[in-house]
């Protein structure tokens, strides 16, 4: 690289806009004409379908391993973790492969592919295999031990389901976002509310219709129709094919990031003259393929040393980017940098979350769910926390955020940071729920039967709080991460808010294993087999309390966190969580 001179000085923070970046159209009235709302519909419509099938499978699948493989509860459930973490930590990969090479059409066509690839597999599997006799895994009919054969090819495929949609998820989400330019911020804003609306869409019909039918028995009958699902989306995103905005890959990150704490690590003892100027290229273009300018900030200043022409790089013609890094390199290795503390506190609410697929289930499970002559599915109990989500997101939209704005200041009613913070509350509150509901539930119980006398309806507080939470959690992870991630590591962004579900979900099975492993001895333990004899209420009350303590972190590090505008400035936030939203400038 050429060693051309900044504009800007290492001690100022400028506000230099910065370009827009290289659309696949040639001419500016062509590319006007392509994205918009038109397009960014048919991704929606593409999410939701994709989420149905996806979710036909995920919502009742520690039913099938404890009804159909045999599996007891604390196995299923760690089984269910493991499986879902794997979901979204394939996000990383299919958001990598986005940013650095395939673009992020190609991305999302090629992981549909592989996620319809893994529902007819695992339909043909569970019918040729697993469902013997037909009709089994109701809760009243046994199915055959699973052969060897049968349970590899199982695990193949829900794998291949899980590699699938995870690589599919932050990619088609920035994809939706490419679909509006820097002039249409607050549909930008709209879109990843439609985005999390679109997804509890398919969620809901498929944790009521299909986890009904596959509730009794109908397994091989739910995995077809979500596999039809998967199709239907795979064919509705490629009907845009030829209206949606395209933006280039930006080339690998991770050269890039680490060059700059290798270049910063040689000159650990230089330090800029006074006026002396910061490395950057000439042009309204970075050096980063179709990535715009990033404007220099205050911070983290010891990444800035990559960034300081020494007598060294004067004398040389081409300077290595491992010796001598622009400001804008260097910057994006910041936002990285600044962005991982608030992922890793948001890590503690995916631990509660995700019991929402497993402990839930089986709480319901031995709970009374007959409703006159009906059997209501434990699974199909999510349906009220998608409701929430469903009619939270639209409230939020058409109330709250014109009231909130007024006494913020923020256009928005609240920033993304705030209310990331506010859903961490509120699952705490989800969990205290669950757990005096497990109380109950104990109290309730009837001897010698698997069922309590307590309705699963009692169980409906605890959906709806987390709903409530995932409206401001989730959908402000969406904002804050994709708004946050600079051109070249937008899919990386939006694949953090999967990336904390992936580990959150790591670490609710490594702390399921430790918790019974503690409580087990010469006692059933929290989460035994049989949940009559346990005490799942004092998990959930643990979570609690872990979910408080996060909160606290996670105020300080929201505190210290320094936001991005579009102009490559930067604010700090002193008020992201403070309860009474005043807003700091």
């Amino acid at each position: 690289m050429e060693i051309m001179e900044s504009t800007r000085k290492g001690s100022e923070s400028p506000n230099a806009p910065e370009s827009q970046p290289v659309d696949k159209a040639d001419s500016e009235n062509e590319k006007k004409q392509k994205g918009g709302w038109s397009y960014a519909y048919l991704l929606l419509s593409n999410q939701g379908l994709a989420t149905l099938a996806f979710f036909g499978v995920g919502m009742n699948l520690v039913l099938f391993l404890t009804r159909v493989l045999g599996q007891n509860n604390a196995i299923a459930a760690n089984n269910v973790s493991i499986w879902t973490g794997t979901v979204y930590l394939c996000s990383l990969v299919g958001a990598f492969l986005s940013d650095s090479y395939w673009g992020r059409y190609l991305t999302c066509a090629i992981f549909q592919v592989i996620l319809v690839l893994g529902m007819t597999l695992l339909s043909v599997s569970s019918w040729l295999f697993l469902v013997k006799p037909k009709g089994c895994g109701n809760g009243k009919l046994r199915c055959q031990p699973p052969t060897s054969v049968g349970t590899s090819v199982f695990y193949l495929a829900i794998y291949l389901t899980a590699f699938g949609y995870g690589g599919h998820q932050p990619t088609i989400a920035t994809f939706g976002s490419d679909q509006f330019d820097d002039t249409q911020e607050s549909s930008k804003a709209a879109f990843f509310s439609y985005f999390y609306f679109s997804l509890k869409t398919g969620t809901l019909f498929s944790n009521t219709v299909l986890v009904y039918f596959e509730d009794n028995g109908k397994w091989t009958a739910g995995f077809w129709a979500s596999t039809a699902s998967a199709v239907l989306a795979l064919v509705i995103f490629l009907l845009g094919s030829h209206g949606y905005r395209y933006m280039k890959p930006c080339g690998n990150p991770i050269p890039r990031v680490v060059q700059v704490f290798v270049a910063a690590a040689k000159k650990w003892h230089a330090t800029p003259k006074q006026g002396e100027e910061l490395h950057e290229v000439e042009g309204s273009l970075s050096a980063i393929k179709g990535s715009r300018k990033i404007g220099h900030t205050d911070d983290l200043r010891f990444l800035d040393k990559a960034a300081i022409v020494t007598e060294e790089d004067r004398r040389s013609q081409r300077s290595s980017p491992w010796q001598l890094c622009t400001i804008t390199q260097v910057e994006e290795a910041k936002c990285i940098v600044r962005m991982m503390p608030i992922w890793l506190c948001t890590i503690m609410y995916s631990v509660v979350f995700t019991q929402m697929a497993s402990l839930f289930v089986e709480q319901g499970d031995v709970m009374d769910t007959q409703v006159g002559n009906f059997r209501i599915p434990a699974a199909s109990m999510s349906a009220f926390d998608i409701c929430s989500v469903l009619l939270f997101t639209t409230l939020y939209r058409q109330l709250l955020v014109p009231v909130a704005s007024k006494f913020t200041g923020n256009p928005q009613g609240l920033t993304e940071l705030q209310r990331m913070g506010v859903g961490l509350v509120i699952a705490m509150l989800a969990m205290i729920a669950a757990g005096i509901t497990e109380m109950w539930r104990l109290k309730s119980v009837n001897p010698g039967k698997h069922e309590s006398s307590m309705s699963v309806f009692w169980q409906v507080p605890q959906y709806v709080l987390i709903g409530l939470s995932e409206v401001f959690m989730y959908v402000g992870q969406l904002e804050f991460f994709n708004g946050q991630a600079p051109d070249g590591i937008k899919s990386f962004g939006s694949s953090l808010c999967m990336a904390s579900i992936s580990v959150g979900n790591f670490a609710s099975s490594f702390l399921v294993n430790i918790v019974t492993s503690v409580t087990s001895n010469n006692s059933p333990g929290w989460i035994p087999e049989d949940l009559n004899e346990g005490h799942m209420d004092r998990f959930y009350f643990l979570l609690a309390v872990l979910a408080a303590v996060d909160f606290f972190i996670y105020l300080a590090c929201a505190n210290w966190y320094k936001c991005r505008d579009l102009h490559g400035s930067a604010t700090k936030v002193g008020q992201r969580l403070s309860m009474n939203f005043e807003q700091q400038h």
